[in-house]
């Protein structure tokens, strides 16, 4: 079953005004780092909490892995929990939390247990993403809350920047709009369960869902967890006509309407990258002439 989003011929647009509204006051309700009480017992009141921070961006096995860490649990624990704790998760998500850990501080006690942290980061999942903004703004797009939130986490994984997310944003929806496959590595990635930064060709041609090389429209679910920055650029993209961008080096994303472009663009980032790796050869060649050292 293919799993795509097409968007629909005619549908509701936000203005300029109204994108940049919405885009601010999603970004002052809350900061980007978010405190999260979680609900504690007298006991547990005069004992000072650790705080186990979820980061933007981190896929669901990342954040399973580091509240085993934080709570000195066997590797497993979390994500047994996830299949039993009864998650208040949407029904597109088919009991999925990916997407639904919600980036921000969680704090820790000697008494707290995997259950408890997950709930609280899908409560507070729910209570800053399943908005009244992002539910309007996901159907200005003709999108699903749901939706958009799989959107937000490929802007997540894609931007190099926070400055760049509403541009990246206007890629995705761009190529949406024309039935373009997406093309993204970070879906590929996420496929492939790692974080790289080349694709190879035959990689582009695996049978997944995943793969927005072969398969049109959106993945089936998010690939990490957005942060309120990505979720706003999903519903408010920076107005433009690119379909292409490539990051030529850090703080450097290139963002093109045309594939002429996009190759130049391209070009260059080989050109910097063939540029980088034989000056890591050179050093490491005289690394390895000095007495004493290794470099192996």
């Amino acid at each position: 079953m293919r799993h795509e989003y097409r968007p629909p011929r005619r549908r509701s647009r936000l203005t300029r005004r109204g994108r940049l509204a919405l885009f601010l006051g999603m970004l002052l309700a809350t900061g980007a780092l978010i405190a999260v009480p979680l609900l504690r017992g007298d006991d547990e009141a005069a004992e000072k909490p650790r705080h186990l921070l979820v980061p933007e961006g981190r896929r669901a096995p990342e954040v399973y892995a580091a509240i085993d860490r934080a709570l000195g649990l066997p590797a497993g624990s979390a994500k047994a929990a996830a299949a039993t704790a009864a998650l208040d998760l949407p029904a597109e998500a088919k009991g999925n939390p990916e997407g639904f850990l919600f980036p921000a501080a969680y704090p820790v006690t000697s008494r707290t247990t995997p259950a408890e942290l997950l709930t609280a980061m899908v409560r507070t999942a729910n209570e800053k993403l399943a908005t009244k903004a992002v539910a309007d703004g996901a159907r200005a797009h003709g999108m699903t809350p749901y939706q958009t939130a799989t959107l937000a986490s490929i802007i997540e994984a894609e931007a190099d920047s926070a400055a760049d997310m509403g541009k990246v944003a206007r890629v995705v929806h761009n190529r949406l709009a024309r039935s373009m496959p997406l093309q993204m590595d970070s879906t590929l990635d996420y496929a492939l369960n790692r974080h790289m930064v080349d694709t190879k060709l035959s990689e582009t041609r695996i049978d997944s869902p995943f793969n927005t090389y072969r398969r049109q429209g959106l993945p089936p679910t998010p690939i990490d967890s957005p942060g309120l920055r990505a979720m706003a650029a999903a519903v408010a993209p920076t107005p433009g006509d690119w379909l292409y961008f490539v990051t030529v080096k850090p703080g450097d994303t290139r963002f093109s309407a045309t594939y002429d472009a996009h190759r130049k663009h391209v070009a260059e980032f080989n050109r910097l990258r063939a540029t980088a790796d034989a000056g890591t050869r050179m050093v490491a060649g005289r690394a390895r002439q000095q007495p004493g050292v290794r470099t192996d």
